[in-house]
């Protein structure tokens, strides 16, 4: 995939950068695998926003894409590679020989007419899943479980992948786009190859309105408000934070404070995201 650059004919065009979208064969989705999409705008069922900075945006439906990978040891042929609105992957519409249609997460390397096929018969190419303990070590997947069945929760964003590093009894090693190392089950899916669309992360949307399409809000500073909005507001011209850390606006230590709950699978972590 390539990028592609505008005429400055605005300050905003200036640095706007953008897709060619070359790779994408089809521009509208497959009916029977699109649903409808409600904006809460970041609101909760009573109407209070829980989360701020979203609204607005360009309407979109959600493709209902693949992540177990169950349809397994039967083969399909890839028809289509399409844009979803909803992800930076880009996703594959597969066509099944028993006539099921599904959508899955397009890797690089796979292209219109390839075929692939998920099970323990699959093999080791892009697009296709497998169960860990039969991925040889070494190999870079992507869509990975993190339980079995519960379809792949890790490593789904574009350009990314995982590496299987080791095998050790019931559980895999796996080392993580983050840096974070950690053991999974051994029958836990996975999907060979990186994902594509790996200059996503060099896009420059150039504009403030661009994060508009994209349903982003505003963010304002917590020092450019008044001391009952924000700990860091209040004070003559402009001020420091003024007390021990940044807080947020409900006065919760920011950056850096970790939230994370204790969870069982924190034993399965060998080393955290950051740490060498």
């Amino acid at each position: 995939m390539a990028l592609k650059s505008y005429r400055p004919t605005s300050p905003g065009r200036r640095s706007m950068t953008g897709y060619t979208f070359d790779e994408i064969t089809r521009s509208t989705p497959e009916k029977s695998l699109v649903v409808s999409k409600k904006n809460n705008s970041g609101r909760n069922n009573r109407g209070i926003i829980t989360v701020r900075h979203q609204g607005g945006g360009s309407k979109t439906r959600i493709r209902l894409v693949d992540f177990k990978r169950d349809k397994l040891n039967i083969p399909g042929k890839v028809a289509t590679i399409e844009y979803d609105p909803n992800r930076t992957a880009r996703i594959a519409l597969v066509h099944y020989a028993d006539g099921e249609k599904r959508y899955i997460l397009s890797p690089v390397g796979l292209s219109v007419g390839d075929t692939i096929m998920a099970g323990d018969q699959a093999e080791i190419r892009p697009g296709n899943a497998l169960p860990l303990k039969l991925i040889p070590t070494g190999t870079m997947i992507h869509n990975v479980e993190l339980t079995k069945g519960r379809g792949g929760k890790l490593v789904r964003s574009a350009g990314n992948a995982a590496q299987l590093l080791a095998k050790e009894g019931d559980y895999i090693h796996i080392r993580l786009p983050s840096g974070e190392m950690r053991l999974i089950r051994a029958e836990c899916m996975a999907t060979i190859g990186t994902l594509g669309n790996e200059e996503h992360s060099s896009i420059s949307l150039g504009k403030a309105g661009r994060s508009r399409y994209m349903g982003i809000r505003p963010s304002v500073r917590g020092s450019a408000m008044t001391p009952r909005d924000h700990p860091h507001g209040g004070g003559e011209g402009r001020t420091p934070v003024g007390m021990p850390g940044p807080k947020t606006p409900w006065g919760k230590p920011a950056l850096g404070y970790r939230t994370r709950d204790k969870k069982y699978s924190d034993r399965l972590i060998i080393r955290r995201r950051g740490k060498k």
